[in-house]
């Protein structure tokens, strides 16, 4: 069942991030989803610091995956948006990642869907201006697909 949640300001969206570090084991993997300049790094940045993570988490956007292993858990994230075909994905080794020992994050998970592990946490950021300009609607659920099925 998905969770909706709602925040009225950046640190918000990050302390939303922070939270639900907290509840990530070894192995969990996250798909977030949202527009440009929605919030995807700031929510990213709450969950590194959840995670225990201390040095500052900007977007790869053009080295695809950076890797922190300083937290309680390596954490994984990546930025997919500039992947150009799948390819690129298995040249990285992202196996690696998404079943490996932290936790990993995708910024832009739905241009890699087939890719994704069969379960997996997504996370869809929106905006709705009408609310404010720092208002978010935060979507959290369970995915689980089907072996070989898109979702």
């Amino acid at each position: 069942m998905p969770v909706i949640y709602e925040t009225y300001s950046a640190e918000e969206t990050a302390e939303l991030g922070k939270r639900i570090a907290q509840q990530l084991q070894p192995g969990s993997v996250c798909a977030l989803v949202g527009e440009l300049g929605v919030g995807k790094t700031v929510f990213t940045q709450g969950l590194a610091q959840g995670l225990g993570i201390t040095e500052p988490v900007c977007s790869p956007t053009f080295t695809i995956v950076q890797v922190y292993e300083e937290g309680r858990m390596p954490f994984y994230h990546f930025d997919v948006y500039r992947i150009a075909d799948l390819q690129e994905m298995e040249e990285i080794g992202y196996e690696e990642y998404f079943y490996g020992s932290g936790v990993a994050l995708v910024e832009w998970a739905d241009l890699i869907t087939e890719l994704m592990p069969l379960s997996y946490q997504k996370i869809t950021i929106e905006k709705d201006l009408e609310k404010g300009f720092d208002y978010r609607r935060i979507l959290v659920e369970q995915v689980r697909r089907e072996p070989g099925g898109v979702l």
